[in-house]
């Protein structure tokens, strides 16, 4: 039996979820699918900041970066569990450098510019505060010394003649605030659904066939199809009988290393620097872990993506230049990740220059297609809820409906009533503890996790519950819950998505053995199953993310 329903929205990255959320919020039903989990893709694999943008200012993309930092303020209130603000410092090596080249940039140079000197850090620090002032909520920049920035941050190379400060945000675990989005789409308008591990698989006639990870099989019939799959774009153009060259994507890649050294000499700030190539990177403490990344090169084909050796050794030998006071090799790496970024064909600009901006271009209904083609195209983290209200409008505008609601004030999942001020924020712990019987550090643990969704959670494990053996600040009884309430297929969804444990390297042999038995009694794996995904997780995590398992 086919379904008529308003919008089928291919891809559930970042982008494709923020959409689903805001046209279910409009009332609308909509279907949601993706071939893989819930922002596996791209979406999984960005450096993890909710950034304003600064290097766009060199490009002239000023409207993007007055977008960005407006959504990096709003989600820093909307998403207060995920998101987190970041103090950043900018190293700088000369004075003047920099200006010819930027003004080359500023006015079309497909070259990206070099040595940004300490006069064109403070234009840009400076325009960074004027475009952030709206619903400003974190310190304006600064200019420290020389001597100031050495003795902050010491291991740091002593060629630096000054240092930037400012303020970005950055995001714990984006993987859950793609979901979040998605269960509340589905919590305002219930007859809309999300699909994980579905298949695009037939488009004959204006009716759309979709295969899910049991084999099943269903029809629909949309009004509009929104093309969400980031780099898998064109692709997915050409399954619905409409081919295209859309994207034209690089790659960026990250590593996360276990370091106390370099973690405390960063005490909580990242460094934005540039490297010895004119590259922008970065380092961060990202949950007791430093991240570093990212490279930016062109490549086409995000199923064999990984982190490649030539990546590592650049940035092993960009943070020796940076912080020659400290040691790095490829022993302290837990995890790796890559991805494409879905960014527009660009011909031969420079990868870092390609713009970050994003678009909707429509495909319009033919003879044998009689509904329209969105693709959202381009577009980063920070923009994704802009960019949703953008194509929500033009969506409404298609079928001739009104707006009945908007997102900037809207919170995202455990976001919504979340204790932001001291006095609540103690009270509302004290008042779960007291209801849940867990103790006030273990609620003070899962409301920074989850938000206010913690207090279900907690209900769940109950007050004495088993951890596991050595990533003990997750419980038995918390992966249960994850596992029954969050869609999961998988046992990588678990660790990879629902959670941070692989990500940090946190992940031994006997607790992914564990959580494989709690996921096959949660979702009725049989023995074979269960050995299938524990050995397939395994070497997910080894082969694509360099992860290793000591115990």
């Amino acid at each position: 039996m086919t379904k008529d329903i308003d919008v089928l929205i291919l891809g559930a990255g970042i982008n494709g979820a923020g959409l689903f959320r805001d046209l279910c919020e409009q009332g609308l039903t909509c279907l949601i699918a993706d071939k893989a989990d819930f922002g596996s893709g791209t979406s999984a694999a960005p450096s993890r900041l909710i950034h304003g943008g600064i290097k766009y200012l060199e490009t002239g993309e000023l409207r993007l970066v007055a977008q960005s930092t407006l959504e990096r303020n709003l989600l820093l209130r909307n998403a207060p569990h995920l998101v987190e603000p970041l103090s950043t410092v900018i190293p700088i090596f000369s004075w003047l450098q920099g200006i010819p080249a930027a003004l080359r940039t500023l006015f079309g140079s497909t070259t990206a510019p070099r040595n940004r000197g300490a006069v064109l850090i403070k234009i840009g620090l400076a325009l960074y505060d004027f475009y952030g002032a709206r619903h400003r909520v974190m310190p304006k920049h600064a200019l420290w010394s020389r001597g100031r920035a050495l003795t902050e941050i010491a291991p740091m190379t002593p060629k630096i003649v000054a240092a930037g400060t400012y303020y970005d945000a950055k995001v714990t675990c984006p993987e859950r605030l793609v979901l979040e989005l998605l269960q509340d789409g589905i919590a305002a308008s219930p007859g809309s659904e999300a699909l994980n591990y579905t298949s695009l698989v037939s488009a004959e006639n204006g009716v759309i066939g979709l295969r899910g990870p049991d084999g099943t099989e269903r029809a629909v019939r949309p009004r509009i199809v929104v093309n969400a799959a980031g780099p898998w774009i064109d692709h997915v153009n050409q399954a619905l009988g409409s081919p295209t060259k859309l994207i034209g994507g690089t790659k960026g890649s990250h590593i996360l290393l276990d370091h106390p050294d370099l973690l405390a000499a960063l005490k909580g700030r990242m460094i934005y620097f540039e490297a010895n190539d004119g590259r922008i990177c970065l380092v961060y403490d990202y949950l007791g872990r430093a991240l570093v990344g990212s490279t930016d090169i062109r490549a086409d084909d995000p199923d064999t993506v990984r982190c490649d050796d030539e990546e590592i050794d650049y940035f092993l030998k960009s943070l020796r230049d940076l912080l020659p006071g400290l040691a790095f090799s490829r022993d302290q790496i837990v995890y790796a990740y890559s991805g494409i970024r879905p960014l527009p064909a660009s011909g031969n600009t420079a990868a870092g220059l390609i713009s970050r901006d994003h678009s909707a271009p429509v495909l319009e209904p033919a003879k044998d297609r009689p509904y329209p083609i969105i693709s959202l195209v381009g577009g980063k983290w920070t923009t994704f809820r802009g960019f949703a209200e953008e194509v929500c409008d033009l969506v409404l505008g298609r079928l001739g409906q009104a707006r009945r609601r908007g997102t900037r004030d809207l919170a995202i999942g455990g976001g919504r009533d979340y204790p932001g001020e001291p006095a609540s924020h103690a009270r509302w712990i004290d008042q779960t503890a007291k209801a849940t019987g867990a103790s006030a550090e273990r609620v003070a643990e899962l409301l920074g996790r989850y938000g206010t969704t913690a207090r279900a959670i907690l209900t769940h494990e109950g007050p004495q519950a088993a951890r596991l053996a050595d990533a003990d600040d997750y419980s038995w009884g918390e992966i249960d819950w994850l596992t029954r309430h969050e869609k999961v297929v998988t046992l990588e969804d678990i660790v990879m998505r629902r959670s941070t444990l692989a990500i940090t390297g946190r992940l031994s042999s006997r607790d992914l053995a564990t959580i494989a038995d709690i996921a096959a009694r949660a979702l009725g794996w049989n023995e074979e199953q269960r050995n299938e995904q524990l050995a397939k997780t395994r070497e997910i995590l080894a082969a694509r993310h360099r992860s290793r398992f000591e115990k």
